[in-house]
């Protein structure tokens, strides 16, 4: 019998394949730092890295790092275990080392390229989101923020800086990375430069081969590391934080405690595994960096987390902690039950959640208590669990 071509299901088309250009070949000077400033340690760990992990969760591959003549190991150092990295040397202005970022990339015929400056640290995954959809439409992307204060323009007088006409702060806007380009454009692009010595960025040169660049919404996150004083914390050297959490018990319901599953009559209720032991952690290790509660992060609504493994809430938890620059100093977790004992399970319980926070075990406390009987843990309707963090900064 002959088929019907008309009901054969279509492929969806495949998705754009997407590079990245990390530019980190200046020497950073302005930054005070001993090394240059996309080498030195900001919350926690070098400043490269940050972007860097960003990009290799949002799914860009490979990933090229542009690092100054000699700086190869450090840069390899920085970005130990992050999948899909290369590096090449950059050249003598900014416009050149990417110009040289783009020819290493024509071998993996990426469809779109990110290009980002190192010295931005945080990159809001959003912003990411916003650039690749821009390029559905147009040949490239930039993400810009609104002018806040009065601008204008500047004269000289009498030797002397005097105030020229103003400029509509309205028409004007403040340009951030990554700027993101169908490749071939970007890469053409580049290789017509005859502009100056440098690029002001690559939007220009993008500009100037007669793209178009779509301005999308970019995030004050992203903003620019340049100055000692953007490495002096003024954070707290600690931070404290308490969680509390309570879930019903049910017959032919799991039971999960601190990521253990344990064997018992009946089990926690929830739309996630329930395990109300991680759930308060979680809510001590936001509240200590001010980032709300765990139903702001995972809310119970979103039918992806039903039955969701806990362990991923702390896994995000401790990721929030780092990018703020801190480390656990310790946690102290407080089952409250009549049943099951946790004493047997005390230590699994400690080394399961070091390992979820890459922690020694010896920085987690796990006890338990009951409540002689009163109240609805006293009558094993449910489990309580309160926790305690305290964060240092790094």
């Amino acid at each position: 019998m002959s088929q019907d071509l008309s009901e054969t299901p279509r492929r969806p088309a495949p998705l754009p394949s997407t590079a990245a250009i990390v530019v980190a070949a200046g020497k950073g000077l302005r930054a005070g730092q001993p090394l240059p400033k996309q080498f030195a340690r900001w919350r926690g760990k070098p400043v490269l890295r940050h972007s860097v992990e960003a990009l290799s969760s949002a799914g860009a591959a490979p990933i090229l790092v542009v690092v100054p003549q000699g700086a190869e190991t450090i840069a390899a150092d920085a970005l130990a275990g992050i999948p899909g990295v290369q590096f090449t040397n950059g050249g003598e202005t900014r416009q050149e080392s990417v110009r040289l970022g783009l020819e290493v990339l024509v071998a993996s015929e990426p469809d779109l390229v990110l290009v980002h400056d190192a010295a931005r640290p945080i990159l809001p995954s959003a912003v990411i989101e916003r650039l690749l959809d821009a390029l559905l439409e147009k040949p490239g992307a930039i993400p810009v923020l609104p002018v806040a204060d009065s601008l204008a323009h500047a004269e000289h007088a009498d030797g002397l800086e005097v105030m020229g006409a103003p400029a509509r702060r309205e028409d004007l806007r403040r340009v951030q990375t990554p700027q993101a380009f169908r490749f071939p454009e970007i890469l053409a692009a580049h290789r017509a430069w005859e502009g100056p010595t440098t690029a002001g960025d690559d939007a220009q040169v993008a500009q100037a081969a007669g793209l178009q660049i779509v301005l999308v919404e970019g995030d004050e996150a992203l903003h620019k590391l340049t100055y000692a004083s953007d490495f002096a914390s003024t954070a707290p050297p600690i931070r404290v934080g308490t969680g509390y959490d309570v879930h019903r018990l049910e017959a032919g319901e799991e039971l999960w405690l601190c990521g253990v599953r344990i064997d018992h009559t009946h089990g926690l209720s929830g739309h996630s595994d329930a395990d109300v032991a991680i759930h308060a952690l979680v809510d001590a290790m936001l509240g200590a960096v001010g980032r709300g509660d765990i139903g702001q992060h995972f809310p119970p609504s979103d039918p992806q987390w039903k039955g969701a493994a806990s362990d991923r809430f702390l896994a995000h938890a401790g990721k929030l902690v780092a990018e703020a620059g801190y480390a656990l100093g310790n946690a102290d977790v407080t089952i409250i039950c009549e049943a099951p004992k946790i004493g047997p399970h005390r230590d699994g319980m400690r080394a399961r959640l070091a390992e979820i926070l890459s922690v020694d075990p010896s920085l987690i406390s796990v006890k338990a208590t009951t409540t002689e009987k009163l109240g609805f843990t006293g009558r094993s309707e449910g489990i309580a669990c309160q926790a305690a963090v305290s964060l240092i900064r790094l």
